[in-house]
């Protein structure tokens, strides 16, 4: 007889384009800023520069608007050669200040899932970026009463998802990680030892890219968050 793997009691939710809208309003601000050093390059070009720009100041400031508006600061001087004005500085800091006052849209079928589960597993909202920015959004969402816990951090990985699982359930073993990045949500959390769900967003940052581990057992991919239930029923 096969032995039956342990149960699931904890779930783990990325925030960010998996519960609300958030890489839309940061290409919108790209194609504005693009269109701002537009005398100087390409707007290609300047999408190129900004992503390593983006991808270099990682280590020194973090995932979120605020990391990313320094990078188009920095982005614009080198484009420009040092010749940028202090009105498209001015531009650049005006826009980063509209993302931030953006409201929070959450995704179709949220509300109503998270609703279903909270009384069945223990709900983990994990998510990176600005402490500030994500306490806000989660604020404004309206969701923050279905979690049993919240946890906003600076990076994630295998380590990430072992010790927030054992602190906020019975271990990587029967908890699942939830969200949109393969790189961030899935394949750390898969590697600590948990399930893995995939729900795929519209636009995804470069930087989140990464190949689906189509062969990997605790590895599931749905097309929106109001299938997880029944994925949790056939998983058992």
């Amino acid at each position: 007889m096969t032995s039956r793997a342990p149960a699931l009691t904890t779930i783990g939710f990325d925030a960010d384009d998996t519960l609300w809208h958030n890489e839309q309003l940061f290409k919108l601000t790209e194609d504005r800023f693009r269109a701002l050093l537009g005398d100087h390059a390409e707007g290609e070009h300047i999408s190129q520069r900004l992503l390593e720009a983006e991808k270099r100041n990682l280590r020194y400031y973090g995932f979120g608007i605020k990391g990313f508006m320094l990078s188009m600061i920095e982005t614009a001087v080198e484009v420009t050669e040092g010749r940028v004005s202090a009105s498209v500085i001015a531009e650049i800091l005006a826009a980063g200040r509209d993302m931030v006052d953006h409201p929070v849209e959450t995704l179709p079928h949220i509300r109503e899932t998270l609703q279903q589960l909270s009384g069945a597993y223990r709900l983990v909202l994990i998510t990176k970026g600005d402490l500030f920015d994500q306490e806000r959004k989660l604020a404004q969402s309206g969701l923050g009463d279905l979690f049993h816990a919240v946890e906003i951090v600076s990076d994630k990985n295998a380590e990430t998802y072992k010790r927030l699982f054992e602190r906020h359930g019975h271990g990587p073993g029967r908890s699942m990680m939830v969200g949109n990045s393969l790189k961030s949500d899935v394949l750390p959390a898969i590697q600590a030892g948990s399930w893995g769900v995939y729900i795929p967003y519209a636009l995804t940052w470069a930087h989140e890219h990464d190949e689906e581990p189509a062969a990997e057992p605790r590895f599931q991919k749905l097309d929106r968050l109001g299938e997880l239930t029944g994925l949790l029923h056939r998983i058992g």
